[in-house]
């Protein structure tokens, strides 16, 4: 998807995407609606032509382990868990701070990031 062709509004309440596919000839569009406030100037997001992938830094830091990433419950067939990022809610505090994510798209999940990719 070329970045003329995407529009992301990241705010605390809710993410909103639109994107044309090339390939596909077609438009997308999803609004989501999260689980709790997020910050929006914190969070990160990196863009390629076959994926969206965004981290987004919660509000409260120090809160608890989200019980999911959207407010409603039920499975979102385009959202996937990046499982090389995840860390158990008993070992967040052994995760290292991944100030440099976006350069490496790897390190890892910790209690303060939700990451969420477009495939």
């Amino acid at each position: 998807m070329p970045a003329d062709k995407l529009k992301l509004d990241v705010q605390p309440t809710y993410l909103d995407f639109t994107g044309y596919s090339n390939t596909r000839k077609a438009t997308y569009h999803v609004r989501l609606d999260l689980f709790a406030e997020i910050d929006p100037k914190e969070s990160k997001i990196n863009h390629n032509s076959r994926s969206v992938e965004i981290v987004l830094r919660k509000k409260e830091l120090k809160e608890e382990f989200w019980p999911r990433l959207l407010k409603e419950k039920g499975k979102v067939h385009f959202l996937k868990t990046d499982f090389d990022k995840w860390v158990d809610e008993d070992e967040q505090d052994a995760a290292p701070e991944d100030d440099d994510y976006m350069s490496r798209m790897g390190g890892t999940y910790s209690q303060s990031e939700d990451a969420i990719s477009w495939r």
